[in-house]
């Protein structure tokens, strides 16, 4: 058995995986028995109650679009299965770290509320809309096994369910510390399902000191929520600031003065050695590598996240970004096998290189293109354009409510304008090119301003942006840089 060292480090930020230099050309198809593929076809028609003929595995924010997309296309009812290992119809999962986290006084979200896909403005799809739609559900049932040959899929409770075409849409699971080191103490959260989210909310109604490992999306958003429960916080992180990945210094001191503020506290470039417990065996304190300790009652591990390929390695993994290696209509090297979502591996075409993308606005857009391009004519390349935001401080009675919004690509030199009272903006300039930027409360048409902005990559005037007086005047500069662009 491999050994593991006491000391751990660990990542967390944007979770945009893309090597610099990635061929985009179509991955290789493994071929298989033609006879035997058109078969499965026919036994489907036949046999209804053993052989489905679409099924998606994974019950996340993919698997929610996918099926609404099956509804608009006709081709739900009766032929499409979803197997999830949750109990829950599909939700929309971002809410777990934000709204669902507020004190019972401050209108905290549950479900029904947030199942997929009211978070882009469609229906609330309830367990009854599945059922309602021909939909077959299985719940608490998550696969086990895979046979390729057969087209068959196994589940922890012993089904076997035969497929015509499998859509793999199982996310990414949290990292966790190693049990030798604490990881798995009471008192030690991690957060990835309603579960999780229920279990961390039992601990902050009765802790007094939380800490958060992690200065990523989840610390940010739990200490966040933290406030509200009134508790002592402490964010620890090994980086030497927050977000690091996608903030620059300079912004991200205005997002922890806010934090500090609000009352949390900062231990940044630290590693952890280990968790401590006492008598009763719950986590009391986190021991860092430079000999101190923190004292705590619960602890909140945010530190990303893996892609969840198991069991279905054999499909064909990208090595470089992890997770499940499609193509632009997310096929994956496997006939009539697909992989949508966090765990998938595609071609990110405007910059010309591979990405694993873990955001909500790509599982639903990836969902949706994949079960076009699999039902209808719809046959170009998937188009994705990085986006990622955070809403924070938004309960009621806070002094301060924060929503930034990221489109396109954080390369290059940084131009930086506003005071963050309350807005703030970021421009990333590279070879005269704007390449990304971000804002922080901006308003709706600002906003929309954005991914005009990161997906036609204006030649700009980096000093006229240094110069401007105000966040306004800087995106009016971006805007004019954009339809000199179009009249050239």
């Amino acid at each position: 058995m491999a050994t593991m060292p006491n000391t751990m480090s660990f990542k967390q930020g944007l979770s945009l995986w893309c090597p610099q230099s990635a061929a985009l050309n179509r991955i290789p198809r493994v071929s298989v028995p033609s006879r035997s593929f058109r078969r499965s076809f026919v036994a489907a028609a036949s046999f209804d109650n053993e052989n489905r003929e679409y099924v998606v595995v994974g019950g996340g924010n993919a698997a929610g679009y996918a099926a609404r997309t099956f509804v608009e296309q006709g081709q739900a009812n009766g032929k499409l299965c979803i197997v999830t290992k949750e109990p829950y119809a599909p939700y929309e999962r971002p809410a777990l770290t934000k709204a669902y986290l507020f004190p019972l006084d401050k209108k905290p979200a549950r479900l029904p509320g947030f199942h997929t896909c009211v978070g882009a403005g469609g229906e609330r799809q309830t367990p009854d809309w599945y059922k309602e739609q021909g939909i077959e559900m299985l719940y608490e049932d998550p696969v086990t096994g895979v046979d390729i040959e057969k087209q068959t899929l196994t589940t922890n409770s012993g089904k076997l369910l035969k497929y015509g075409t499998l859509i793999i849409a199982t996310g990414c699971t949290a990292s966790r510390f190693p049990e030798k080191i604490g990881g798995n103490l009471p008192g030690v959260h991690y957060i990835r399902d309603v579960a999780d989210a229920d279990s961390l909310i039992s601990s902050l109604g009765k802790a007094k000191k939380l800490v958060v490992v992690g200065g990523g999306y989840i610390g940010m958003e739990v200490a966040a929520a933290a406030v509200a429960w009134k508790l002592d916080t402490t964010i620890i992180f090994p980086e030497e600031h927050l977000l690091s990945r996608l903030f620059t210094p300079s912004l991200a001191q205005k997002y922890e003065q806010l934090y500090q503020d609000n009352g949390v506290k900062f231990v940044k470039g630290a590693k952890i050695k280990h968790l401590e417990s006492g008598p009763d065996g719950r986590v009391t304190a986190v021991k860092l590598e430079d000999g101190s300790s923190i004292e705590t009652d619960t602890v909140v591990i945010g530190i990303g996240a893996k892609p969840a390929v198991s069991p279905f390695d054999m499909v064909g993994l990208n090595k470089t970004v992890g997770g499940i290696e499609v193509d632009g209509q997310f096929r994956t090297s496997i006939p009539g096998i697909f992989a949508i979502g966090d765990v998938a591996a595609f071609p990110l075409k405007i910059y010309n290189r591979i990405a694993r993308v873990e955001h909500v606005d790509h599982a639903r857009k990836s969902a949706q293109h994949c079960i076009k391009s699999l039902l209808t004519a719809h046959t170009h390349t998937y188009d994705y354009l990085p986006y990622f935001y955070s809403r924070v401080f938004e309960y009621e009675g806070s002094s301060r409510k924060v929503w930034w919004q990221f489109f396109g690509d954080n390369v290059g030199e940084a131009v930086e304008v506003g005071n963050f009272d309350p807005k703030v903006a970021t421009f990333w300039i590279d070879s005269g090119k704007l390449k990304g930027v971000l804002l922080e409360s901006g308003s709706p048409e600002e906003f929309q301003l954005l991914p005009k902005l990161a997906r036609s990559q204006p030649s700009i005037d980096k000093a006229k942006l240094q110069n401007a007086s105000s966040v306004e005047e800087a995106l009016e500069i971006a805007q004019a840089s954009l339809k000199t662009e179009a009249a050239v």
